[in-house]
């Protein structure tokens, strides 16, 4: 049985969120699979920018570890923003209508404002996090050298590099949670509706604290794609990024409501 749960109160018509079984996530995960071999033209192209812009990052800050490290780490916080076009081609795919890369690359164009404000946030986001965690590093292991080449022997075997570990994943989880919490919904729904930035974040809020199980494997299963993706030089992403993009969508579609809020021509 599907409950419904408002909102917020507002003069305003609000989505409802509905409540999904644990096991959801893999059909989600299975619906983003078969969307990324429906278009496979658009979507692997469009992971490959992904694969592209990691390694940019690791080229410009290759001398130094921290910033890398921070750069990287920071660019996946941005993922479910840089996603959007991999939601307009499942969105597009489920309507039945032709899905191309230059479609998805500007999608952002349905939803202009709403967007654009989510991106400046994301943005603030990503340079706290590349100041936090720099600082952790000059804190931690201070007055230590570390090149991409001698990182791992500093950090794996040494107390201040695991301490750095430690702490490094413990802060990055709870930012990454956050921005998690309020992206998961709101992104996909700002593309697929008219509506408003603060009642997409609401939305997405509302979601997963309607669905801490759920969304917690959800989140989970995003951490080892990407992981996957990281551990094969970056080269996996082309087909895990688009896998969770397309997952993504699917989940936004399962947790709200459709009602007669606007929808985003296509």
């Amino acid at each position: 049985m599907v409950t419904s749960i408002p909102v917020v109160e507002s003069s305003l018509t609000t989505p409802r969120v509905r409540l999904v079984s644990f096991d959801q996530p893999w059909e989600w995960l299975a619906a983003g699979w078969k969307d990324l071999w429906r278009a496979p033209v658009a979507s692997i192209p469009y992971g490959l920018l992904f694969v592209v812009m990691g390694y940019v990052l690791v080229y410009l800050v290759e001398s130094s570890f921290q910033y890398a490290l921070a750069l990287t780490t920071g660019f996946l916080l941005a993922g479910p923003f840089l996603a959007m076009g991999l939601y307009d081609i499942s969105r597009r795919l489920e309507a039945g209508q032709p899905a191309t890369l230059g479609r998805a690359l500007t999608a952002w164009r349905r939803n202009v404002l709403p967007i654009a404000l989510f991106g400046i946030l994301i943005g603030i986001l990503m340079i706290i996090w590349a100041r936090l965690s720099t600082l952790l590093f000059a804190l931690i292991i201070a007055g230590q050298s570390t090149t991409l080449d001698t990182s791992t022997a500093q950090l794996f075997f040494s107390g201040s590099g695991l301490t750095f570990l430690i702490v490094f994943t413990l802060v990055g989880a709870v930012i990454a949670a956050a921005v998690f919490t309020i992206s998961v919904v709101s992104i996909p729904m700002m593309l697929d509706r008219k509506v408003d930035f603060i009642t997409a974040v609401l939305t997405s809020i509302t979601a997963v604290k309607a669905n801490p199980a759920p969304m917690a494997l959800c989140a989970g299963l995003i951490v080892i794609f990407t992981g996957i993706g990281l551990v094969t030089f970056y080269l996996g992403l082309a087909v895990t990024l688009p896998l969770i993009g397309h997952a993504s969508w699917h989940a936004y579609k399962d947790l709200v409501e459709d009602n007669d809020l606007e929808q985003q021509p296509l």
